[in-house]
């Protein structure tokens, strides 16, 4: 567990940035084809993505489900916010930009739909980048 828990963990936070910067990227210097192509493949990254957050999720409450540390109880407290903005509004972003990218359809919704996508994403990247730190702060006091 103590190993797979910041595998995963690093997994689910790169794949992520992966999914926010392929975007930013995109619409910043790349083409429409390029902005379809980027919506077309992210929902095949949430097959790794799904799975990454759960084993992230199962994993830390395993390890940390007991300790009294204020910095699990933080991590402890993250969480739910982590998944619950995944699961509401990430994936099902993810999912309707896909839909308007195979549609052709790259009008003011889209970018609405991906301006909201964005924000989400970025909550998530930082939340999750708040875990890694005290997550590697809990293996130095660990290891002292």
């Amino acid at each position: 567990m103590k190993t797979l828990h910041p595998v995963a963990g690093m997994l689910a936070l790169a794949t992520i940035l992966a999914f926010w910067l392929s975007t930013a990227v995109a619409e910043t210097i790349g083409t429409i084809e390029v902005v379809r192509a980027v919506k077309l493949a992210i929902p095949w990254g949430l097959l790794v993505l799904v799975p990454a957050l759960a084993l992230t999720g199962v994993s830390g409450f395993r390890i940390g489900g007991r300790w009294k540390s204020p910095i699990v109880a933080a991590k402890m407290k993250r969480m739910p916010f982590i998944a619950l903005n995944g699961i509401l509004v990430l994936v099902p972003c993810a999912l309707v930009l896909r839909h308007f990218a195979l549609a052709g359809d790259f009008g003011t919704v889209f970018y609405l739909v991906q301006a909201l996508e964005l924000v989400a994403g970025a909550v998530n990247i930082c939340l999750m980048a708040l875990n890694v730190r005290d997550g590697m702060r809990l293996g130095r006091r660990v290891r002292a």
